[in-house]
């Protein structure tokens, strides 16, 4: 049975604020354990399940967040449309779809798995390491935006020539462009070729 939110959380140390557990996975992505979030990011990390969701308008543009000035790790950078990580026994696809909602408002539409990828990127700018094994999807939004200011700090579609411009010239996530990458061959196929990307 999936954990769900409420079963996901353990009191911290001082017993006032639940922590958010990961599924700490092997190099082939089986799971052996668990780990409380925060610890699992501090370096030097531990392998972790994650998700990553690309989604595109009917025009073929990339939806972009900028994540909220307020998160803890990687804040007010630009970003995929959404990611994160699974609660333990979650699956994938039902924690993107969740995550999607919760942080935009909006339930994607033709939600599709695009492959995993293993990397390891540390943040410089906080110290905190991704070491992940990450589940990627794409699909389409087809629905009006309800960003959740608390983990959205402003969205934008983008054209493949727009992102290589923003990408040139304003702050991205340490993971986009491995991501991005490795979700490529899906993102062409879902997009077409005159999408560019």
């Amino acid at each position: 049975m999936p954990t769900t939110p409420a079963t996901a959380t353990n009191p911290s140390s001082s017993g006032t604020t639940p922590s958010i557990m990961l599924e700490l996975v092997d190099e082939n992505g089986t799971t052996i354990g668990t780990a409380e979030k925060l610890s699992a990011h501090q370096a030097p990390g531990r392998l972790h399940r994650a998700f990553s969701v690309f989604l595109f308008d009917e025009e073929g543009r990339l939806l972009l967040q900028r994540r909220a000035l307020g998160k803890y790790h990687s804040p007010g950078v630009w970003s995929n449309t959404c990611c994160g990580h699974p609660y333990p026994g979650e699956a994938p696809f039902a924690a993107a779809a969740r995550r999607v909602y919760e942080e935009l408002g909006v339930s994607p539409s033709l939600l599709a798995e695009a492959g995993t990828v293993r990397y390891n990127h540390p943040d410089p700018a906080s110290g905190l390491v991704e070491q992940e094994y990450n589940h990627l999807f794409v699909g389409m939004v087809q629905a009006p935006l309800r960003p959740d200011p608390q983990e959205v700090e402003e969205t934008a579609f983008v054209t493949a020539q727009e992102l290589a411009e923003r990408h040139a010239s304003a702050p991205f996530s340490a993971w986009f462009m491995t991501v991005l990458d490795a979700a490529r061959p899906a993102v062409k196929e879902l997009t077409g070729a005159a999408g560019g990307w």
